[in-house]
């Protein structure tokens, strides 16, 4: 039976000015940090992002988002020192008072000619660290309005979509065209009927005993979370398949749910004004992931 849940307004999902900044492992005013105007970042969108999630002076899932990011480094031959920046980030928990942020890690190759970029001495790192409001306990429990993207998702058929980039124009236009419209969030759907992922989310579904997810690789980003959620389906006894999904396997599943790093996971309530099925799935899945320490 199609539960009936209350309109829930999103929470204001704002942050306050950069708090803590961080330049090439040397901590300054945000006003000071600065760049040349010939960076690759800023001509070409030429860099390399993480978003993380600190709770009560930790970052959580820290491994998981470095070994992604560094894997990106190998791919797109960026210049990379792991030891610097999980150093600036030990010295970020230092400094954190008790609550939740947003962090956010930033690499560029540094200046640019034309398509070429200076030797690997001119790029740099950031880390950058604002408070985040937590979705509240009615919109974990109601979840959100979604609704499909006006746009594809670009680059497929190679490894561009499993990187966080800076170009993110893809993912900033659904977004956008989920606020305008009223939603949480934007799913990108092929052609062919297949539902990919969120702009900034992934996506799981819960049928009867079984997770669903769509198979990440060329279209879909490995997400540091849906792997947590992976590992917690065996001990809730649950089977996680990673197949692809439609438009019909939405409307009558029993849970659609998003995952990232920073909101866990959460409910879908509505996709483009059709209604969607809750089980409570979203709760028993957030639960487990705030046991083992991943959010």
């Amino acid at each position: 039976m199609r539960s009936v849940s209350p309109k829930v307004k999103p929470s204001a999902r704002h942050w306050e000015s950069i708090m803590l900044f961080n330049l090439n492992g040397q901590w300054l005013e945000q006003a000071n940090a600065t760049i040349p105007f010939d960076d690759g970042a800023l001509l070409f969108g030429d860099s390399l992002f993480e978003t993380l999630r600190a709770r009560n002076r930790e970052i959580l899932l820290t491994k998981d988002h470095l070994d992604r990011l560094e894997l990106s480094c190998r791919l797109l031959a960026f210049p990379w020192d792991r030891d610097r920046i999980t150093t600036a980030l030990n010295e970020l928990c230092d400094r954190l008072p008790d609550s939740s942020y947003r962090v956010r890690i930033t690499l560029s190759r540094g200046r640019a000619h034309g398509l070429s970029p200076d030797p690997a001495e001119t790029g740099w790192f950031s880390i950058s660290c604002r408070e985040y409001i937590d979705p509240s306990a009615e919109e974990q429990s109601h979840g959100f309005d979604a609704v499909y993207a006006a746009n594809r998702r670009v680059n497929p058929l190679s490894h561009l979509p499993q990187l966080k980039r800076g170009s993110y124009v893809d993912c900033l236009y659904a977004a956008r065209f989920a606020q305008q419209h009223g939603a949480r969030e934007a799913l990108f759907q092929e052609p062919d009927g297949s539902v990919l992922e969120g702009a900034t989310s992934n996506m799981v579904v819960c049928r009867g005993g079984t997770l669903l997810t769509p198979p990440p690789g060329e279209l879909v980003l490995a997400g540091v979370m849906l792997r947590q959620i992976r590992d917690t389906a065996h001990p809730l006894s649950l089977d996680f398949q990673e197949t692809p999904i439609n438009e019909e396997c939405l409307l009558t599943a029993d849970e659609v749910m998003i995952c990232n790093s920073l909101i866990g996971i959460l409910p879908l309530r509505s996709l483009s004004g059709r209604p969607l099925n809750q089980c409570g799935m979203a709760t028993r899945i957030r639960t487990a992931l705030q046991e083992r320490g991943a959010w």
